[in-house]
């Protein structure tokens, strides 16, 4: 077991790749009366065409199916495994995005208990042609429901404008017609694929004895057999720089319009370091213009385009990223311009140094504040572990990144043919 030691933040976390290639992270938080467990896979709703464990070839399945084989594993053939964390105090959950899939517990109690049942039925699967069937029916409802919500179809409508062939614009969900052609046969070929250690981490933040549960964990597995451990071959289609259409409309019943403004990525870093960099780039921007305290929001406040939905937020991971802004608005088409045009005309004017400098200031307060919870530590750790990133090593990055980093970031960032509308109203 591997001791590391961040003197920065006065922390330390232990870990331990096991033999059967589970990446295993433990940090004891004595003063925390909760624990905080997350146990992740490095296979989210994009992973739709891959080789399969022992195959050579290719094969694609049902847009959705990451997210329905998550649901189908709390489902055992004689319990349902909400139960079994009830019984021992826990509250359990679990949630698929675009790259990952996750599945946690927290408690006050019992801990080695409720760690040893999440691990157990995670890889213990599952499946019937039966309770397959009748999980369509209930994931159908759910994207229903989905559907009916306008900020949901905003945001996918936003993506779908800016991709025209990566999965990313795919709901996470899939369709009602999607998932009614997965079989267990499916579930049973993604599961052995991406569900194995070596593809997986596991994350114990709070209060515990950091041998008691590495030697429980390493039990644990020792008592299982797994396949040898094999990469994973993925693949993703090409994709055009450009958007893929300049304007999406959604037709639905809203009492306000939204508008919804998609900036497209290109050129992600593969280098830890440079990922990064980019990543916080990406949010000092949103901020810089579009918080609360930015010149943008200011002004679109004061022209009354927009109210307190309006928001920003970045995504980056390997192969995708964007950033989204936009929100209620009684003049769609106008408020859509208006941000554009401040994107287009970004200068030292709207991020002079003061300006980032103080933004930098307030990020990094913002990181080391998050630091006091357990299940923020357990979640971005594991997150930038599966891009290949340390997080609590990269805090030193942002510290060290510059006003002349900003102004090379910017000068190759924004790109007319990378921007995309989306609009939510009444069909007129």
């Amino acid at each position: 077991m591997k001791e590391l030691y961040y003197e920065q933040i006065d922390e330390k976390i232990y870990t331990e790749t096991l033999s059967n290639g589970l990446r295993v992270f433990i940090l004891p938080k004595q003063e925390m009366a909760k624990t905080f467990a997350i146990f992740t896979t490095n296979y989210g709703s994009i992973d739709q065409s891959f080789v399969p464990l022992g195959n050579e070839e290719f094969i694609t399945v049902p847009d959705g199916i990451a997210h329905f084989l998550e649901h189908k594993l709390f489902e055992k053939e004689d319990r349902d495994v909400f139960h079994d964390f009830s019984k021992l105090g826990a509250s359990a959950n679990a949630f698929t995005s675009f790259t990952k899939t996750a599945y946690l517990f927290s408690a006050t109690s019992r801990i080695m208990e409720n760690l040893k049942v999440l691990i157990d039925f995670v890889q213990e699967p599952y499946f019937s042609e039966q309770s397959v069937e009748k999980e369509k029916g209930i994931i159908g409802q759910e994207i229903n429901m989905y559907d009916d919500q306008p900020d949901w179809r905003a945001f996918f409508g936003t993506i779908k404008s800016m991709y025209k062939h990566h999965p990313v614009h795919i709901d996470i969900a899939g369709t009602v017609e999607s998932i009614s052609d997965i079989t267990k046969d499916d579930l049973y070929t993604c599961y052995h694929t991406f569900y194995h250690p070596s593809n997986m981490v596991l994350f114990v933040a709070g209060n515990v004895s950091v041998e008691e549960t590495m030697h429980m964990i390493k039990e644990n597995q020792a008592a299982k057999t797994f396949e040898q451990p094999e990469p994973i071959t993925r693949k993703f289609p090409d994709e055009p720089a450009e958007v893929a259409q300049k304007q999406l409309n959604v037709t639905m019943p809203v009492n306000v319009p939204k508008a919804l403004v998609g900036v497209k990525e290109k050129d992600i870093p593969s280098d830890p370091k440079s990922f990064m960099e980019k990543e916080w780039l990406m949010d000092i921007v949103m901020d810089a213009l579009f918080s609360r305290s930015g010149s943008s929001y200011e002004k679109l406040y004061e022209e009354g385009l927009i109210d307190q939905s309006f928001s920003s937020e970045t995504h980056l991971e390997k192969d995708f990223g964007f950033s989204i802004i936009g929100g209620n608005t009684s003049e769609p088409e106008k408020l859509a311009q208006s941000i554009k045009a401040e994107l287009l005309d970004l200068n030292d004017q709207k991020l002079d140094q003061h300006t980032f400098e103080r933004i930098k200031r307030k990020k990094l307060g913002h990181l080391l504040r998050a630091l006091n919870s357990l299940e923020f530590i357990a979640n971005q750790y594991t997150h930038y572990q599966l891009l290949g990133i340390d997080l609590f090593e990269s805090i030193q990055w942002l510290e060290a990144l510059s006003y002349e980093d900003l102004q090379k970031f910017l000068s190759s960032w924004i790109d007319e043919d990378r921007i995309s509308f989306c609009f939510v109203r009444n069909e007129e």
